[in-house]
């Protein structure tokens, strides 16, 4: 069990910087947009669609580890700065995976190209910050196999 664990948590950790990659990039497609312009092309959905997937996938990862960590009675982030950062880092990461969502949605519904370009950027950025919040900073920022 103990290898299950450290599969899900480096997993979890890698799919951080896909996140981060994939929210960096439609920033990068949309912000430009934004003032107008130009056309909502399938090339500047692509990333929206990979930010959307990938924190949906991390979404899934950390449930994972969340109910495997339970099971097994391993204490979840311990060394927290807080005894509460379990419960925020499990809030904000639902909370981003809504605003990305919600980037995805927004941009695919709006009515003019520049209403999909803004609405991309909006909860792209809300999302990010959201991250950038939840992530825990005095853990390795890359982890492989080890705790």
């Amino acid at each position: 069990m103990a290898t299950l664990y450290l599969v899900l948590l480096t997993l979890h950790n890698l799919n951080r910087w896909l996140i981060l990659v994939a929210g960096i990039w439609t920033l990068i497609r949309s912000v430009p947009g934004a003032s107008g312009g130009r056309t909502f092309t399938p090339a500047d959905r692509r990333p929206v669609v990979m930010f959307m997937g990938s924190l949906h996938l991390q979404v899934v990862l950390g449930l994972l580890l969340f109910a495997f960590m339970g099971m097994q009675n391993i204490p979840v982030f311990a060394g927290a700065p807080r005894a509460s950062f379990q419960w925020e880092h499990l809030g904000l990461g639902l909370i981003a995976a809504v605003f990305g969502t919600l980037a995805s949605v927004q941009a695919r519904k709006a009515a003019t190209d520049q209403g999909k370009f803004r609405a991309a950027t909006l909860w792209t950025a809300l999302s990010l910050v959201t991250i950038l919040l939840g992530i825990p900073w005095w853990r390795p920022l890359l982890r492989f196999f080890t705790q």
